[in-house]
């Protein structure tokens, strides 16, 4: 970026690349093609084999091209750090665990078996052994960057095909360490000649220590140190200090644990995704994964673009059929391997295809093994060099396989076809949703429980949402005034939502927000007065609660059963007066066609 000076030079790639997004993926969209196509052909286009060409002849275009690859490459590993961590956000350490199989079954074995194949071919091609070797484990893993936001993009993430498909991503990247030691063992094998002694291979083996090392001081810290730091900043918050706190604290999560992985030998991606693994146990994983969502999709934006840029459309011009035969090779080679090592773990045939064919493309750690091996010496540049394009171009098609695997298992929606032990419910799917988790919250909640109806509680107040868990709730830190942290919780397959806030003008927000999200919705809102009852029916509540009147009724109540008056009678006349005071309020409330008025007694509880 020299060459541009003080004025405003430096940010010059931040404009182009925002630019990009604001006009790339918005006309790509319109068009019904994937926005990561879009920031894939923003990268080709804005890169130094595009515009950049151009820029002797016309220098203003070199204003609107990105002239700094490498610092857009070192942001974009930013936003698969984000991903990362979104995906740990999803999971737990249980589900994790229940997904073992796979990801150490079918995973492990598809990275095996892909270098391996891949070596022989390579070999075949002229390589040397230990070249061979490193260019297939380069090859042989994929683009969690790229293939999970397609998977997402096409409400795929949850099917037994997207868990399939994560597992093995999540064992790509955790071989991401132990090859790159295997890279440094081949360097050592061929310094040698082929004869390597005890004490080289055990060097080259210690290494893996700091890892080790650094992988468990990540876990137990994170442990000790998440939940207490977002309790306070929850509390922060409370205090009126805004949301900018819960994403500055999310921020330095994922980039604290992002770089203390990398310190420790580790990848930036599988430190966030630890990261991801310990905050989904808390209870403020919901507020966290909206507070993240923005910064995410941009940053991956910025990956893309840095794909693109890496493009080196020379070679491709000096041999299109080579390269673009190499890819297609790599890629049909993966993608039968992959699809037998899953019909070898038990997916189903359908799985397994769309497994298979959104995997088959090479991936961003590619470059990253390619790149060591260049340094250790042991990968010829020019052959590597037409590899890393060919590589590129696979990455460019797995929108496109994703696509052709729909077509082919014309997949409509999920099948629980994998083991059972890989299955995880559906967050939220057909409970009810406590907004609210005080007193009257948790005595709803326990009456729920004691008559098995599954719930899952919200509240704003962190030591609320403690206290809860400690004592086994289902409850999370969030607010539900905000249309996402209601769909987050599940409103969509929600059986209810009851509002037990003492806060009107909350409850309100709620209301509003619930009602617009599901008309069909049964609402229930605590309300302080009759006055705000009367508000909560013209909000479009199914029943609405008023404190005084209840409490005024209750006291009644007890009051003529201690002077004698007959059970019966006073039941009959509360549930006479309970009726006439809903009745008037109800008059407040909307007609709609997916929630039809009706005048409900509640029952008074008896007295014991």
């Amino acid at each position: 970026m020299t060459g541009h000076g003080g004025a405003g030079g430096e940010y010059k790639d931040l404009v182009v690349f925002l630019a990009a997004a604001g006009v790339m993926v918005p006309l790509f969209n319109r068009l019904r093609i994937s926005p990561i196509l879009g920031f894939l052909a923003a990268g080709v286009l804005l890169g130094p084999d595009g515009l950049a060409r151009l820029a002797d002849t016309a220098p203003w275009l070199s204003w609107l091209t990105i002239s700094d690859a490498g610092q857009i490459r070192s942001l974009s590993e930013l936003g698969v750090a984000f991903l990362l961590f979104m995906i740990g956000l999803e999971l737990s350490w249980e589900r994790l665990k229940s997904m073992r199989k796979l990801v150490f079954g079918l995973g492990l074995t598809q990275v095996a078996v892909c270098t391996v194949v891949l070596a022989a071919l390579f070999m075949l091609m002229g390589q040397t052994l230990v070249s061979a070797a490193v260019l297939g484990m380069g090859l042989a893993l994929s683009s969690t960057a790229v293939v999970m936001p397609v998977l997402a993009e096409r409400g795929r993430v949850q099917t037994t095909s997207g868990r399939a498909t994560f597992a093995v991503l999540l064992a790509q990247d955790l071989a991401v360490a132990p090859i790159l030691i295997t890279v440094t063992v081949l360097a050592a094998l061929a310094e040698s000649g082929g004869d390597i002694d005890a004490g080289t291979l055990r060097a080259a083996l210690l290494t893996l220590v700091p890892a080790a090392i650094g992988l468990a001081l990540l876990v137990g810290l994170g442990r000790l140190v998440l939940r207490p730091m977002f309790r306070s900043v929850a509390k922060a918050k409370a205090r009126g200090q805004g949301q900018e706190m819960f994403v500055a604290a999310s921020l330095l999560v994922v980039v604290g644990a992002g770089l203390a992985a990398q310190a420790a030998g580790l990848s930036m991606s599988l430190g966030a995704l630890i990261a991801g693994l310990l905050l989904a146990e808390t209870e403020f994983r919901r507020e966290v994964e909206l507070s993240i969502e923005p910064f995410k999709g941009l940053l991956l934006g910025v990956f893309f673009v840095g794909v693109g840029i890496g493009l080196d459309l020379d070679v491709v011009v000096a041999d299109p059929l080579g390269v673009f035969g190499l890819a297609a090779a790599l890629t049909a080679v993966k993608v039968a391997m992959i699809y037998g090592a899953a019909r070898l773990w038990g997916v189903k045939n359908k799985a397994a295809i769309e497994t298979a064919l959104v995997l088959g493309p090479a991936g961003e750690f590619a470059f990253v093994i390619l790149g060591a091996g260049l340094v250790e010496g042991i990968a010829s540049p020019a052959f590597t060099g037409t590899v890393l394009v060919a590589a590129t171009i696979s990455i460019f098609t797995v929108p496109a396989m994703a696509v052709l695997a729909a077509r082919l298992t014309r997949a409509k929606s999920a099948a629980p076809d994998l083991p059972a032990d890989a299955m995880e419910p559906t967050p939220g799917d057909k409970q009810v949703l406590i907004v609210g988790f005080g007193r009257v919250g948790r005595l709803v909640g326990e009456m729920l429980a004691e008559h098995n109806q599954d719930y899952l509680a919200l509240d704003a107040n962190a030591a609320t949402v403690a206290k809860g868990r400690a004592e086994g709730a289902n409850v999370f830190y969030g607010d539900a005034g905000r249309a996402e942290m209601l769909q987050l919780c599940g409103i969509d397959t929600a059986r209810a939502v009851i509002v037990t806030m003492d806060a009107p003008a909350k409850v309100d927000e709620v209301v509003r927000a619930a009602r617009g999200l599901r008309p069909d919705l049964i609402l229930i809102a605590r309300a302080r007065d009759e006055r705000h009852a009367e508000r909560l029916y013209q909000l479009g509540v199914t029943d609405a609660v008023p404190e005084t009147t209840e409490a005024a009724l209750q006291l009644a109540e007890n009051t003529l059963v201690d002077l004698g008056v007959p059970m019966g009678l006073v039941l009959a006349s509360i549930h006479e007066r309970r009726d006439r005071f809903r009745s008037l309020f109800q008059q407040a409330m909307p007609e709609s066609p997916g929630r039809p008025r009706r005048v409900r007694a509640l029952r008074s509880t008896r007295r014991s």
